[in-house]
């Protein structure tokens, strides 16, 4: 059994057991750790140790992280190898403290923080803006590189993305809409590759954050078990060679988004992503579609109701729109329209009742 079987193992448990405090601080350990991924960097045997005493309440998250610093520091013979696991380690336990957090603010200031919190005393750029211009070989592209945004306009390019997609009204939008939209906004500041090193990263945990505050828990275990599909499909998200017939798509990350938040099941393999892997890259195009949530015309806020009373048919409404993050009484609306909609009924009434979803998600 490999290293990263066992974590991910090991970590589910905790959610099998289904006591709500450990599952979700399970849920931000597999999506911290996972991450680590996409810079293949893996964590250590220390780490995980560390994390199921969060998880179990034996340690706070600070103390925690003071735990991993201190393995470090105390560790006399120093190796290259262990180097890059030290990244891994000290990274994944900040990023299972910021998924931990409710709060969130969405602007350039946020994707900054996100990143300067995540890498100080790692990087000596956490938190800045990259003041060069870069290029990065992907094994997806065959050693090629996407155009990232010039250095002298990253901020430029930032306010002016975020602006647009703050102005961007997902009200009349069904799931699939929303989740191609969002795919374009977050393949977009990914390209813009504000910060030298650690830019997925930064990318990954913003985007779950901003993804909570459409009610969505997002599903830990597709970011980590495909966390490097994650990255190569924001590769192929930004990249063109007209010459060679290849063209920028969006399609990939939406696959991965919608496994991620509808619960699909497409088959995520690096391999189909690959320029050069043009029979299989093509059936994924054109099957994108294909999986997209049964729920025609939910919108994401919709879909997100519907998950929750799915995984709990006794819900009350104010306990579901404490999982989604909305008032109960637009929690109260959009039943209501569910169930105009043919989509969702009440049994045995208000008081006793459950509720049951009518269509699948």
């Amino acid at each position: 059994m490999s290293q990263a079987h066992d974590w991910q193992y090991d970590l589910e448990e905790y959610i099998r057991q289904g006591e709500p405090t450990r599952s979700e601080k399970s849920a931000a350990w597999q999506t911290a750790i996972g991450l680590q991924d996409v810079d293949g960097l893996q964590t250590s045997d220390y780490l995980l140790e560390t994390a199921k005493e969060h998880i179990e309440g034996k340690i706070d998250i600070t103390t925690a992280q003071k735990r991993i610093f201190s393995y470090y520091e105390q560790r006399d013979v120093r190796m290259a190898a262990e180097q890059d696991t030290k990244e891994a380690d000290i990274v994944a336990s900040r990023i299972a403290e910021l998924l931990a957090e409710k709060a969130f603010q969405f602007s350039p200031a946020e994707l900054q923080s996100i990143h300067r919190r995540l890498f100080t005393g790692v990087f000596k750029s956490a938190g800045q803006f990259r003041t060069y211009n870069i290029s990065k070989k992907e094994w997806v592209l065959n050693g090629k590189s996407v155009f990232y945004a010039a250095f002298d306009s990253i901020r430029d390019t930032l306010n002016y993305d975020f602006g647009q997609e703050k102005a961007f009204s997902y009200a009349d939008l069904d799931a699939a809409q929303a989740i191609k939209h969002i795919t374009t906004f977050i393949s977009g500041i990914w390209q813009i590759h504000p910060f030298c090193e650690g830019n997925t990263r930064t990318t990954a945990v913003f985007m779950i954050k901003y993804l909570q505050t459409f009610g969505f828990n997002v599903n830990n275990q597709v970011f980590a078990e495909n966390s490097w599909y994650f990255r190569n499909a924001l590769v192929r998200a930004n990249f063109n060679d007209l010459q060679n017939n290849i063209h920028s798509t969006t399609v990939f990350l939406e696959q991965f988004m919608e496994n991620l938040l509808t619960g699909a099941q497409h088959d995520l393999k690096n391999r189909y992503l690959h320029i050069d892997y043009s029979e299989s890259s093509q059936s994924a195009i054109q099957s994108a579609n294909s999986e997209i949530s049964k729920c025609k015309n939910c919108t994401l806020e919709e879909l997100a109701i519907l998950r929750e009373i799915s995984n709990n048919p006794s819900i009350t409404q104010k306990a579901l729109a404490a999982a989604i993050g909305k008032s109960e009484r637009t929690v109260k609306s959009r039943t209501v329209d569910l169930q105009a909609k043919g989509f969702l009924r009440r049994k045995n009434g208000k008081r006793n009742g459950q509720w049951e979803v009518l269509i699948e998600i």
